[in-house]
């Protein structure tokens, strides 16, 4: 992954993700990714301005080449910290941020109302994730992928939720949806939160 993003940058779907965050203004914003892996979208998006990221996974697998893609790029570590946590299982263990990031994760996660609920409520300003499209054609691929998972015993499984469904989640957050995008795989949504002036 970060070999990839060395070479080519970020993939076409984070890349719009990150434009619809920048064209909303990320200036001395907090990022929260959840899922974030190497941490490129954090990279970007400290790159245009914002503050600090926290990351969280289940994994510390991606930390040694997330560390060195930011000292590559010139940027303190210290803006980004790196968590193993379950935001799903612990809501509260968590800090709100002004954005919100979940590149390619809903789709790995059984519960997406639990975690979307978490997500879109720690989110001051801005929500953006991604999720496979929900079609016949990508449900029977996702059908394969997870009978080849089960025959190898993987635990591991895929999932094309209901679009409606995951928006609804986080409608009922406070969060409106503001951008969409309808790509061949992935589909992305993002969410604003609207602001309150003073006296409100």
């Amino acid at each position: 992954m970060a070999k990839r993003y060395r070479k080519r940058g970020l993939d076409k779907t984070a890349a719009r993700m990150v434009a619809f965050l920048d064209g909303a203004g990320v200036e001395n914003a907090t990022v929260l990714e959840i899922g974030g892996g190497i941490g490129e979208i954090q990279l970007e998006l400290l790159e245009r301005g914002a503050a600090s990221a926290v990351n969280l996974e289940l994994s510390p697998a991606y930390d040694v080449e997330a560390r060195a893609l930011l000292r590559e790029a010139g940027i303190d570590e210290g803006r980004v910290a790196r968590r193993l946590h379950d935001i799903a299982a612990d809501a509260d263990g968590v800090e709100p941020a002004d954005v919100v990031v979940l590149h390619r994760v809903v789709c790995c996660y059984p519960d997406y109302e639990r975690l979307l609920t978490a997500a879109a409520a720690h989110a001051r300003r801005l929500l953006v994730f991604s999720h496979p499209r929900r079609n016949a054609v990508w449900r029977m691929v996702i059908a394969v992928q997870n009978v080849a998972l089960r025959l190898r015993r993987r635990e591991f499984r895929t999932f094309a939720h209901p679009r409606a469904a995951m928006l609804e989640a986080c409608r009922a957050q406070g969060l409106s949806p503001t951008f969409a995008h309808l790509g061949t795989v992935w589909q992305i949504e993002g969410l604003s939160r609207a602001a309150v002036g003073p006296g409100a």
